[in-house]
């Protein structure tokens, strides 16, 4: 799977905020010294951040070897080794927070991804991600949400156009958001999609009928859901349709049985929760 084309500046960034002008501590251990270390996750996990871990122990010391026991996006259980990393001990050091922050983080999101990606096995419904990221990792984060078997919503405001309520409030109407947006989308060579939230059946209509390519159900019913699947696919040109607002893994399920095409999931980005990692060091004398 292509990484993002800013991996290595992500990189760079992280390790200049925690090296600054250089690491104090990892300065009073002899620079002849080598060392030897092994990562493990403490608790079951997708694999996700390989090519992070590489750039990081790279950077700062392109003589370190590291030997990967597990591949990206394989299912690693709890205790199980990842890899080890050999190399000059200062080097080892330094870079060990960085790599792990990047693994720890973005097995976090490939593993709440995967969790409800399973869980939309045998339907027709695609999982996707939101603008909801950490600030600065957002191309880390939906990279990670692609290896947990998620799909990518818009990147950012500029490769997408999502209508929401404040703007059809400044626009007057969907209408005429719909309008503006299907002219900017033509003057952008055509190749940008138009979506619309909607928070009711009548404004769902409104959508369909201004020619919009997608509508967002905005916390809708199960009920509603169906309601509006069956208006859309009633309709002289079907719109697509990607529920979002509130979802879980006890309500995915069901909200793909009504027969919209997507789910959103903010979750998956903002409410990450660090994998435990342990990074193990054996020095040589």
């Amino acid at each position: 799977m292509p990484v993002p084309s800013d991996l290595n500046e992500q990189v760079g960034r992280a390790l200049a905020e925690d090296i600054g002008q250089g690491d104090l501590t990892a300065s009073l251990i002899p620079a002849d010294r080598c060392g030897r270390a092994s990562v493990i996750t403490r608790e079951p996990a997708i694999i996700c951040g390989v090519p992070y871990v590489e750039a990081v122990f790279h950077a700062v010391e392109p003589r370190v070897r590291i030997d990967w026991r597990v591949a990206e996006g394989d299912a690693a259980r709890a205790d199980q080794l990842l890899f080890t990393v050999e190399g000059p001990a200062r080097a080892l050091l330094t870079a060990e927070r960085t790599a792990l922050n990047f693994l720890q983080m973005l097995c976090a999101t490939a593993t709440a991804t995967h969790e409800l990606a399973v869980l939309l096995e045998g339907t027709n419904c695609r999982l996707l991600d939101t603008r909801k990221t950490i600030p600065g990792l957002r191309t880390a984060q939906k990279y990670a949400v692609r290896v947990g078997g998620g799909q990518n919503h818009r990147m950012g405001l500029f490769d997408g156009i999502l209508i929401k309520e404040n703007h059809i409030m400044a626009a007057g109407s969907i209408g005429a958001a719909v309008a503006a947006a299907l002219a900017s989308a033509q003057r952008a060579g055509g190749q940008v999609r138009v979506e619309v939230e909607v928070e009711d059946l009548e404004q769902l209509r409104q959508a369909i009928d201004a020619r919009a390519d997608i509508a967002l159900l905005d916390n809708f019913s199960l009920a509603a859901m169906r309601e509006a699947v069956a208006v859309n696919a009633a309709a002289h040109r079907p719109l697509e349709l990607e529920a979002s607002g509130g979802i879980t893994a006890s309500t995915i399920r069901g909200i793909a049985g009504t027969g919209v095409d997507f789910i959103s999931v903010g979750a998956i980005t903002k409410h990450v929760r660090a994998i435990d990692l342990s990074m193990r060091f054996e020095f040589q004398a």
